[in-house]
């Protein structure tokens, strides 16, 4: 049974991941370190003749995943499939490590000299790099720059920074490498010990925990390329990284700027496109103006500098494109806390405070903003989009470097959040907190969030009837690829998780951090999960794909999944479980499964840790690593046998719900040995 995990929640932005634990009920005396994928591998790929391009989805044949994620403009290609004089790094699944957090656990590590070449599938004339390079000796990054050439012809520089990334330690992080434990007073997985209560106190290696190693950068190439010609990417001599790491390259072919006929254009207020000036004012100037001339605002192409939350409310605000206008700001220090804690502002907008009432039809669309986040502060409000916004939609944004992409404080209804980028956040990509209701998040892209990618939570007051509906949440370094924390009526459909690293799962539906109890109907339809299941680093136990928590309360709403994929689990397809000190006071009445895939499984396809029951239909699995179902129940152990019944409703086929197994076999094993499943491939 798992150890109580407390992550309190604080308003502003994400979650602690303060570990209050209390080793196993099992007498687990010795931890132990369990992997899906061997330790890293490295292999020189040397140069050959171009090839055709290899366009993948979440690291996969896009037929594996087809109908499900975001659909999207550009075309995804892994470094390691491409043409290098590098070396490939991984597979690996260990945190920690560069391959974990890299798309689909492998990259490419260049030395000064070396390259890689991607062939473009189509034509293109923008790309975007995601990459990795060493911090400063110190912490706070470094520079370091990347030659780009097409065809040997058309050449450039990029300028790589790792400012953005590179944090350490325990919650809430640090940018410093040499920094002590930040609370040796909790519980500590590597030592299996408090640090502080130890006698002698436990050394640690330095830099510890290392994480958030990638960020990722786009550039405008000038003129469209042809389909088939090669994207080079060179570190020089002489660069001052002794390393960089290519993960992969995004290439598409981005429209002409976006003109907003009859819009209130900034820079008529004063707004200066070259970002040398601060553009608020005149921002908010224009937003008075259209307000007053029922107009929308315009941005057009240009960067425009803002350092703090510009309100908006009843208005309209369009942007050329999110490749053409970009609002950017640096991180201010406030003279004091403003009233909700926050030390600090930055770029952002922001609806009114739903105790003011909040915000109602405001329409943004067609724009970027790049935030100047480099630490994990939950107090500050440093999120790209924030407040309360009803009747409200955001369209086509770009969001990086901001602590949460988009953090919603309820009450407030029907705001649609759809064909977004959010990448590389400290925290969250999108939050909806505290009674957002009858919303839709659909279409969206997210990689490299420090935290949940999308997260539904009902603190206090439910969410009630929201759709989060074909997004693709790739990478979160920390939790989980789309949570669901309480709420009333919840649909999850259509959905790609990708590599989750740690803490957390692809799929996650957990009643904790305080949030209102599931009520109505809760659903997860047709979603594919792909290299989920990850180890849980403080518990030391494989969670699944699919992951339900009961830890605050019973789960006991009309749970039903029905047509999801599971691909290439680490541990499990499927978890159900609850807090060994509560486990006789909480659990999972019933869910319902089917029309299930599960491809791949380096443990079971349901590991049951509960009081509960589920029926399976026409659940398929295929290379499952252990027995099928990893039955513990209560941990009761009674003769009867688990306190978890199973029912076989028909058609389930790959021999993994075998009869002996019905309706409730013991067959616990705590940490069962992982056999890694080979990769998934088409079902016939």
């Amino acid at each position: 049974m798992i150890p109580s995990r407390v992550r309190p929640r604080v308003r502003a932005g994400a979650r602690t991941t303060a570990v209050a634990c209390a080793l196993l009920c099992l007498g687990q005396a010795a931890v132990t370190t369990a992997t899906a994928s061997p330790a890293p591998t490295a292999g020189p790929s040397g140069p050959s003749a171009a090839s055709a391009p290899v366009v993948t989805r979440a690291g996969l044949d896009p037929a594996l995943v087809a109908g499900r994620g975001a659909d999207v403009a550009f075309d995804e290609q892994e470094a390691e499939n491409a043409r290098t004089t590098g070396t490939v790094i991984g597979p690996d699944r260990t945190p920690y490590t560069l391959p974990s957090e890299a798309s689909g656990r492998k990259a490419v590590r260049l030395v000064p000299g070396q390259y890689v070449e991607f062939t473009l599938p189509r034509a293109a004339n923008a790309l975007t790099v995601r990459y990795s390079i060493p911090d400063a000796a110190g912490g706070g990054g470094i520079t370091a720059p990347l030659d780009v050439s097409v065809d040997g012809r058309h050449r450039g520089r990029m300028t790589l920074t790792s400012q953005y990334s590179w944090l350490y330690n325990q919650y809430p992080f640090t940018n410093d490498p040499g920094a002590d434990l930040l609370h040796p007073d909790w519980w500590l997985a590597e030592c299996a010990c408090v640090p502080a209560a130890t006698t002698p106190a436990p050394v640690l290696d330095k830099p510890f925990r290392p994480t958030h190693f990638y960020d990722e950068q786009r550039l405008r190439l000038g003129r469209t390329f042809r389909a088939g010609e090669t994207v080079r990417l060179t570190v020089p001599a002489g660069s001052p990284a002794a390393w960089t790491v290519i993960d992969l390259l995004d290439t598409e072919r981005v429209a002409p700027p976006h003109v907003e006929h009859g819009g209130i254009d900034v820079r008529l207020l004063g707004a200066d496109p070259s970002g040398r000036r601060d553009a608020a004012p005149a921002i908010e100037r224009a937003i008075v103006l259209a307000r007053r001339l029922d107009r929308p605002v315009y941005l057009p192409p240009g960067t425009f500098r803002v350092d703090r939350h510009i309100e908006v409310d009843d208005v309209t605000i369009v942007g050329a494109g999110n490749w053409h206008t970009v609002l950017k700001g640096r991180r201010t220090t406030l003279a004091e806390p403003a009233p909700d804690g926050s030390r600090h502002t930055g770029v952002g907008l922001y609806g009114k405070p739903a105790a003011e009432g909040g915000s109602r039809d405001v329409h943004l669309r067609g724009f970027a903003i790049e935030g100047d986040v480099r630490e994990r502060i939950d107090t500050d409000q440093v999120n790209a989009i924030g407040g309360a916004m009803s009747d409200s939609t955001i369209d086509g944004l770009h969001l990086r470097h901001t602590k949460v992409g988009l953090w919603f404080d309820g009450p407030m209804r029907n705001v649609k959040v759809t064909n977004n980028i959010i990448t590389d956040q400290i925290a969250d990509a999108l939050n909806f907190h505290t009674g957002v209701t009858d919303s839709l998040v659909r279409n969206n892209f997210v990689r490299n969030t420090g935290d949940d990618g999308i997260a539904l939570w009902s603190e206090k007051t439910a969410d009630a009837r929201n759709t989060l509906a074909r997004n693709t949440v790739q990478s979160p370094t920390l939790a989980n690829g789309i949570a669901v924390y309480g709420g009333e009526d919840t649909t999850v459909s259509g959905n790609l998780v990708a590599d989750p690293v740690r803490e957390g799962s692809g799929l996650h539906a957990g009643a904790r951090f305080g949030a209102e109890p599931f009520t109505g109907t809760l659903r997860f339809t047709d979603n594919t999960t792909v290299r989920a299941g990850t180890l849980d680093l403080n518990w030391r136990i494989g969670l699944g794909a699919l992951w339900f928590y009961a830890l605050d309360g019973s789960i006991d709403a009309d749970v039903r999944v029905t047509g999801d994929h599971y691909l290439d689990s680490t541990h499990n397809a499927i978890m159900l479980v609850s807090e060994y000190g509560v486990k006789d006071r909480f659990s999972i009445p019933s869910v319902h499964f089917e029309d299930i895939r599960v491809d791949g499984t380096g443990n079971s396809v349901v590991s049951a840790r509960t009081k509960g029951s589920a029926t399976f239909e026409n659940v398929d699995a295929r290379n499952v690593g252990a027995v099928g179902v990893n039955n513990c129940g209560a941990f009761g152990f009674p003769a009867t046998g688990s306190e978890f019944a199973l029912t076989d409703r028909g058609g389930n086929d790959g021999g993994w719900l075998a009869p002996w197994l019905l309706p409730n076999t013991l067959t616990c094993d705590d940490r069962p040995p992982v056999v890694v499943p080979p990769a998934p491939a088409p079902w016939s």
